[in-house]
């Protein structure tokens, strides 16, 4: 018996010896391992694609007419930035989207410099800018979906003078839906031209409570409000959304509608190709061609 407690005895402090040889050999381990970074940190950000030198090239792939040049009112003729914001946030890139806006908003400080505004116009002016662009990412989402736009939003509210963010709903919330209806049928058809029967059709063929939403819900709430967005700059948010999600049936629809609501062929163009680019910088790959937009309809 004496021996078997012995033996039980030994056998127990060898174990013990081999847990404390472990437990040292893992913090010896620890010490040696890097120390991990704060979870708010990352020690490899991912970089976005929106460097300066690429957002100039994006704008300058818009014609800008002379005479906005001559009067200090190009930024408003050359939405550039709604296309690079939109792409970017739809491609899935919202860090991007503040990018944008910062280098919009000091192309307007440059103009607004060279002019001789009232501080008060000047502040109207920012603040239109910030509008058009949370309105922008807001009428994507119907398309690339409203998890992307959530994320874009905040990210842009992040950086967003407290002067130019909006307190209150923008939008009408006392229409009812058979007036959003009724308004977003007018605009469709505008938009649509003598293709929106067409159009309708397969909407509702395919799901009806589809070509009631579409009416309902997306041109008559969503795309419907144009006072800080025109029809065009809508068309312009449609046109890269959907290049950004490769849908082409959707592209060819609303590159005519672009033209339908005033683009030239060089502008639809160049807003298809600034959709293109900054797609392709945020890694979008397509399966189908890019439809072009048409000379004539």
């Amino acid at each position: 018996m004496t021996r078997t407690l012995v033996r039980i005895s030994q056998q127990l402090h060898t174990y013990t010896r081999a847990q404390q040889s472990l437990t040292s050999y893992k913090s010896i381990q620890r010490t040696k391992m890097p120390t991990s970074s704060p979870a708010n940190s990352n020690p490899n950000p991912k970089h976005h694609p929106a460097t300066p030198d690429f957002l100039t090239h994006l704008k300058s792939l818009y014609p800008t007419p002379a005479v906005a040049e001559a009067t200090g009112l190009s930024w408003q003729q050359n939405p550039w930035y709604i296309g690079a914001a939109v792409a970017f946030n739809a491609a899935n890139e919202p860090s991007a989207v503040p990018v944008v806006f910062k280098r919009a908003l000091d192309d307007l400080e440059a103009e607004l410099g060279a002019t001789t505004v009232s501080p008060s116009e000047a502040h109207e002016q920012r603040l239109l800018l910030a509008r058009k662009v949370r309105e922008a990412l807001f009428k994507s989402g119907l398309l690339c979906g409203y998890s992307r736009v959530i994320n874009s939003l905040v990210a842009l509210s992040e950086v967003m003078p407290e002067e130019l963010k909006d307190k209150e709903v923008l939008r009408d919330t006392t229409r009812s839906l058979e007036q959003c209806a009724k308004d977003g049928r007018v605009l469709y058809e505008k938009l649509y031209g003598k293709s929106a029967d067409h159009v309708q059709e397969v909407l509702d063929a395919a799901y009806p409570d589809m070509g009631w939403f579409s009416n309902t819900l997306a041109y008559g709430i969503t795309y419907g409000r144009t006072d800080l967005l025109s029809e065009l700059e809508t068309c312009y948010v449609i046109v890269t959304s959907n290049i950004a999600m490769d849908t082409p049936r959707q592209i060819g629809w609303h590159l005519d509608n672009t033209r339908r609501t005033g683009a030239t062929l060089e502008q639809a163009q160049a807003i298809r190709e600034i959709a293109i680019q900054a797609s392709k910088a945020a890694g979008v790959k397509w399966k189908e061609p890019i439809p072009q937009a048409k000379e004539a309809l």
